[in-house]
């Protein structure tokens, strides 16, 4: 029986944001970096592998620690080679190991799985390697040049990687928007370099494939400029860049007929706040940074983009929703929903938990923020008590011994969760409540019909039931503070 999917379409106790999704064999993999569940920085964690077989997206299995951040030279494994000079990085704490920033995968062709990734503040790109796409998977050097010089050409961040016949192709970059002060060189944007066989050695000289914001003045990237998270597929007969841009919410494409470029910017694939979704202009999230792939399953595509929480930066969690790649190869933006990887809309007979929001502002939307995000220890501060955010606490009987919710649902706040299928015969809803006033249920639009009211007042964790309008048909559910303020921990239709 296929098992139901959300998003996040992992468990809401796991934080796997960068998700570069990948089919080897009968299995969707997917390879990301590791945030610390309601961690203070990005990437905390070691790199944890995750599988789904094609015909059952919801179905996800653990497949452990695919690789440590210990097993990097820099971070002191054993190596006979001269290790890359470091940057002196003010931001990165002495004494401390680097992290794993987020990775990408590809089977070379002998077979093997070779992960690529950078490790934050060193300016340095890395190359691991496997037998099964699984893992676990041992370090096997830096990307170098022929003579061992180390590729210096760009920033080395977020690489992408792509095997062809015709090559190797690596894709890596950053390209942030500094003041003049600041800048010691021009960063051009995405960069590409041909590697060897070896999977490890550069054997060209790297080429922009993409402008950043000191190159994107009178071209097609001028208003989404290249930024970070380089991820490259081939569908048809095009090749699809796919990268997050300086707005830093959304993840653009670019196309070009050859892995080399340069790619011809496209459009926006999908926003984690949907702004520019059929010309909307208000978040309907807070939002964050944003990184991810494409994949094609069974014939259907998907991205593969990711999500904040706990009203910060740092900790992500992966979403994913279909795509429709048109025949002329643009890609339309897509809507964020809560049924990512179903296949279609979930069943609204059924019960729901309030984490796989897709929609979560408070009552002004226009004045809702970015979650937080700091440098440093010196510059963090509390989440504004007004942001109502998804959560967790400890539970005796909770998965991973927690139970996740929407936390501080003030007067005026939206849960909203897209998309869902009435049969008509639906007349019960049950909520389940902590706090004090009445939460309403609007169908199609935050502001639309309202087809329940619970008024309810409890301290602690309750389930309230009310009678419930009758609908048929597909619909989206938002989920409303009239009064009052709530946690929110899920619901339940019959």
């Amino acid at each position: 029986m296929k098992t139901k999917a959300y998003n996040p379409y992992l468990p809401f106790w796991e934080t796997v944001p960068d998700g570069e999704p990948h089919v080897f064999g009968n299995r969707l993999y997917i390879f990301g970096s590791h945030d610390a569940r309601n961690g203070d920085v990005f990437c905390a964690e070691d790199y944890a592998g995750w599988s789904a077989p094609l015909d059952d997206l919801g179905n996800w299995r653990y497949e452990g620690v695919i690789y440590r951040k210990d097993q990097d030279p820099i971070n002191g494994a054993p190596y006979d080679k001269t290790l890359p000079e470091i940057p002196e990085d003010p931001l990165h704490q002495v004494g401390t190991m680097h992290y794993l920033y987020a990775p990408d995968v590809a089977q070379g062709k002998d077979g093997k799985f070779y992960l690529y990734y950078g490790l934050d503040g060193t300016n340095t790109l890395s190359v691991a390697v496997s037998d099964t796409p699984a893992g676990k998977y041992e370090f096997l050097d830096y990307i170098r040049y022929e003579d061992g010089s180390p590729l210096k050409e760009g920033l080395l961040f977020d690489p992408a990687i792509l095997v062809e016949e015709s090559g190797n192709y690596l894709y890596y970059g950053f390209a942030p928007a500094l003041p003049p002060e600041m800048k010691k060189e021009i960063i051009p944007g995405a960069m590409m370099v041909k590697l060897a066989d070896d999977m490890h050695t550069v054997i060209s000289s790297p080429i922009c494939v993409a402008n950043g914001s000191d190159t994107a003045a009178g071209t097609k990237y001028e208003a989404h400029p290249f930024f970070e998270a380089s991820s490259i597929r081939k569908y048809g007969d095009l090749y699809y860049f796919v990268y997050s841009s300086l707005q830093g919410h959304e993840l653009c494409y670019g196309t070009a007929p050859a892995p080399e470029g340069p790619f011809e910017y496209r459009g926006v694939i999908v926003s984690n706040g949907d702004i520019g979704y059929n010309g909307n202009t208000l978040p309907v999230n807070y939002m964050g940074n944003n990184h991810g792939g494409l994949v094609e399953v069974n014939g259907k595509h998907y991205i593969f983009w990711h999500r904040q929480t706990h009203g910060t930066c740092f900790s992500r969690q992966g979403c994913a929703d279909e795509v429709k790649i048109l025949p002329d190869g643009t890609i339309p933006q897509i809507e964020i929903t809560s049924c990512g990887l179903n296949g279609g809309p979930l069943p609204a007979r059924g019960e729901y938990p309030s984490y796989i929001a897709c929609h979560l502002t408070k009552a002004d939307r226009s004045k809702v923020e970015r979650v937080l995000f700091w440098m440093s220890e010196a510059d963090k501060q509390p989440v504004p008590e007004e942001w109502p955010y998804i959560t967790e606490e400890h539970s005796l009987n909770g998965d991973h011994g927690l139970k996740p919710f929407v936390y501080n649902m003030r007067t005026g706040a939206v849960c909203g969760f897209k998309y869902f299928s009435f049969d008509g015969e639906e007349n019960e809803l049950s909520a389940e409540l902590r706090g004090k006033g009445t939460f309403i249920l609007h169908i199609d639009t935050p502001e639309g019909q309202t087809a329940a009211r619970i008024r309810a007042d409890a301290d602690q964790w309750n389930i309230f039931t009310v009678p419930l309008e009758k609908l048929s048909g597909v619909h989206a559910l938002y989920f409303e503070t009239e009064s009052g303020t709530f946690d929110f921990a899920g619901w339940k239709i019959r």
